[in-house]
């Protein structure tokens, strides 16, 4: 990385089953490796699974349209319980393990992510009618003086997905729309999507049809075509309209061995997917 590109912060985000899963204390000493570099690093995670199981011993039944998860009252409740509590504290632990001076955020954090109510919305995935996901918000704001005041004395900003509005109103928000308004905001010089699967893929069964760079008309194509699926559509959406917001490039990537994380930002496609416009 050169002196230019370390004053620009990476922006990494991990979905709940990257911080449960096998991968995390390659993915912290990546991340502690890049702050000893002088690399500012902001993380914002999810924790969809997290959310799921509790829902499920709850009784409650998850509704997911479009790969986005509808929030009521009952299931606000567990996000706030989930990702701004277990999820962002094992986070944080894994970090602090893997040599980093991890801080735990969300977005009623001094509106770290300020956010308004989502309006009934047409959602790929989720029919022709407009679908009232409840208690979701869009990203308006991102405290970024609270995080480059952070980043600037040498700590890692760990922000859960969930938004705050100026009178104390909370929303479930998708963890990889956060990250893109962090790194638009920010000017970060990569976005980074870490998921449990290695890439874009033309087939999910066979790793060896990842999809090493992929442009806006070639993902539209992808979804169109039913190549893309699930929580991938949303990713690849949000991903495209940041990237019409001024990110240069977004890298989604999965399966991390130790030095793939670095990879993925020096060399972008050879681990991975890196969307372009």
């Amino acid at each position: 990385m050169s002196p230019k590109d370390t004053s620009r912060p990476v922006v990494i985000k991990l979905g709940g089953e990257v911080v449960q899963g096998p991968h995390m204390a390659a993915i912290a000493a990546d991340v502690a490796e890049m702050r000893a570099a002088g690399v500012p690093v902001v993380i914002v995670h999810g924790g969809g699974p997290q959310a799921t199981e509790l829902q499920k011993r709850l009784g409650q039944t998850p509704k997911i349209v479009g790969g986005r998860r509808v929030t009521d009252q009952e299931t606000l409740e567990v996000m706030k319980m989930i990702v701004a509590g277990k999820v962002n504290v094992d986070l944080c632990a894994a970090l602090m393990a893997g040599g980093s001076k991890p801080v735990g955020l969300h977005g009623a954090s001094a509106c770290t992510v300020l956010a308004q109510r989502r309006p009934p919305t047409v959602v790929t995935g989720g029919g022709p009618e407009p679908v009232d996901f409840g208690y979701v918000g869009d990203v308006v704001g991102v405290n970024d003086g609270l995080i480059s005041l952070l980043i600037s004395d040498g700590y890692v900003p760990v922000i859960a997905c969930l938004g705050a509005d100026r009178e104390g109103g909370l929303y479930n928000i998708n963890a990889d729309a956060v990250a893109n308004q962090v790194a638009i905001r920010l000017d970060a010089r990569a976005l980074v999507l870490v998921t449990d699967v290695p890439g874009v893929m033309r087939d999910i069964n066979d790793p060896s049809s990842r999809i090493g760079r992929l442009t806006m008309a070639d993902g539209k194509r992808a979804i169109d075509e039913g190549v893309v699926t699930k929580g991938m559509i949303p990713k690849l959406e949000e991903s495209f309209a940041a990237i019409a917001q001024g990110v240069k490039a977004v890298h989604i990537v999965g399966k991390l061995a130790k030095g793939d994380l670095t990879k993925a930002v020096s060399a972008p496609g050879e681990v991975g997917t890196v969307l372009v416009a």
